[in-house]
């Protein structure tokens, strides 16, 4: 009983299993393997660093080494969580965790021109493009720097995301890629304003801003971030979730910055029509990279600047829809009475088939931005606007084929309506006619000669071409008439000399007479 009062309660140390003999001797091979990598890379002797050009299979050792003593770690944990060993790996896989985090950080600095986010996406165009070996010729001594840095980027990155340590890659990752994200965007004029900044600018400041921001936003999509979406999904390709985040928190700020300029720009209300094309240029800059900016900002991580894009593209259309109302008042409200000497073509049809003619030359996005902007009128407009169809008058929806058509079809109405009204201060009948003609022709000639033949339609011209024709025959009745009569209606009859002496006398007079009076009208 004594015996049995004294023994002990716990029992006694159990022998180590096979298995957790040969786990454990595993793990200390591999760490003792791992330890002597990092003495020797870390030695103050060594004047080399472990991802360079002469020691890519060293490196490639040095990871193994890490991953397999990794392994072995988790096998001998599955066997013996609590074995004393474990200690002294992990602080051996810490001690090399420094040393892959430093190496991270040292081969994105030292590598900065071979990983320039315009050079990264130069190559991913060419490897697209050419075989690897025309590739491997091709970029032959162009770049000073390694060229296998991004594969051995995404080398340390894979070893510490797997071994647990994806954060504080990471971190390194994007400090150092905004920073030059930012800086590189900072080179481009890019400039953080906000609509109350923009609000106190000149007009001549903003313009050359804005030429700053067309630049920028042509060189920013294809080259900056596209390179830098390339070099993320290359070097965090082992993790989608993690090269979106990377990639979101290197860009976001800058491509916020680049894509809320326009946003700004169009909620200004200052914008008059002399601005239209300006605006317009921000607008097709931004529509033609939008493709690739929805290709490179894909993931759920970057809505934010997908929806600032949308966001710029919509107010930009705002503000050329509100700027056209203005264009179309302007012609609205031009009052001039002083009649055009000669007859000649108003400043008010050169003003505004200029300006359609321009508008016309972004025929794309303006298709676009008006495509569901009804023109809302109470009454029918004349034929003779419209290219195809309908009766004599018509709604420009019944003959009509797009919003934009109909929007500048009804622009030139009205410009031509005024005109209708320019005709009445000329006390000459004939010379009324022939600025109406002279006016219309100008009309034609520009619309012939832009885009605006595209948009409204070649039977549109010819219906003008028409009605300048019934004004030219209209004018020419009216103002060499009396010269025309003064001739024998038979010209081939026999008429007495007498009789031929008149008309020879009233045919020089009338003319001379019709001569000294259009001698300063104007025919286009």
């Amino acid at each position: 009983m004594g015996k049995h009062f004294f023994r002990s309660s716990s029992p006694p140390p159990s022998k180590p299993t096979s298995h957790h003999t040969l786990a454990e001797r595993a793990m200390e091979e591999c760490e003792k393997d791992v330890h002597t990598l990092i003495t020797k890379w870390t030695s103050s002797e060594s004047d080399q660093f472990l991802f360079s050009l002469t020691s890519h299979q060293e490196a490639e050792e040095f990871v193994r080494a890490v991953r397999n003593l990794h392994n072995s770690m988790h096998r001998l944990v599955s066997v013996t969580p609590e074995a004393e060993k474990l200690y002294q790996a992990k602080n051996t896989i810490q001690a090399a965790m420094k040393l892959l985090e430093s190496e991270f950080r040292r081969v994105l600095k030292a590598n900065r021109e071979y990983l320039d986010p315009e050079c990264v996406s130069i190559r991913s165009y060419k490897s697209s493009r050419f075989s690897i070996s025309d590739s491997e010729h091709d970029g032959a001594g162009y770049f000073a720097d390694d060229p296998d840095a991004m594969d051995d980027l995404k080398m340390i990155a894979d070893c510490m995301i797997s071994t647990g340590h994806a954060k504080d890659c990471v971190k390194v990752y994007q400090s150092i890629r905004k920073s030059i994200v930012d800086e590189t965007l900072k080179s481009f004029e890019v400039e953080r304003l906000t609509l109350h900044h923009i609000q106190k600018l000149d007009w001549d400041i903003l313009e050359t801003k804005i030429k700053s921001w067309l630049r920028a936003v042509n060189l920013a999509v294809p080259s900056l971030f596209y390179g830098e979406r390339i070099l993320a999904d290359h070097v965090f390709s082992v993790s989608g979730t993690i090269a979106d985040s990377a990639f979101t928190e290197i860009t976001r700020e800058g491509a916020l910055a680049l894509f809320a300029f326009p946003q700004n720009v169009g909620k200004l209300k200052t914008l008059t029509p002399e601005k239209m094309f300006r605006t317009l240029d921000m607008y097709e800059a931004l529509a033609n990279v939008y493709p690739e900016i929805e290709s490179i900002f894909n993931s759920d991580s970057n809505e934010a600047v997908k929806s600032q894009v949308t966001n710029s593209l919509s107010k930009l259309s705002e503000a050329v829809r509100s700027m056209m109302v203005d264009f179309e008042s302007a012609i609205q409200k031009e009052s001039s009475k002083k009649p055009v000497a000669g007859g000649g073509v108003h400043p008010l049809t050169r003003y505004a088939m200029n300006y359609l003619s321009f508008l016309a030359d972004y025929s794309e996005s303006i298709t676009v931005i008006f495509e569901n902007w009804k023109l809302t009128l109470t009454y029918p407009l004349p034929k003779t606007l419209f290219p195809c169809g309908g009766g004599e008058e018509a709604y420009p929806e019944d003959v009509l084929s797009s919003p934009v058509s109909i929007r500048l079809g009804w622009v030139i109405l009205l410009m031509l309506c005024k005109i209708d009204g320019k005709a009445q201060p000329y006390k000459d009948v004939a010379l009324s006619y022939l600025f109406l003609a002279n006016n219309l022709q100008y009309v034609v000639n520009k619309v012939r000669s832009s885009k605006l033949n595209l948009l409204l339609g070649g039977d549109c011209v010819a219906r003008h071409e028409s009605k300048v024709s019934r004004y030219i025959a209209k004018f020419e009745k009216l103002a060499w008439g009396k010269v025309l009569t003064s001739l024998p209606e038979d010209p081939t009859a026999e008429i007495s000399p007498e009789k031929a002496r008149e008309h020879f006398v009233s045919f020089n007079t009338e003319f001379e007479l019709a001569y000294r009076k259009q001698i300063s009208w104007i025919v286009l």
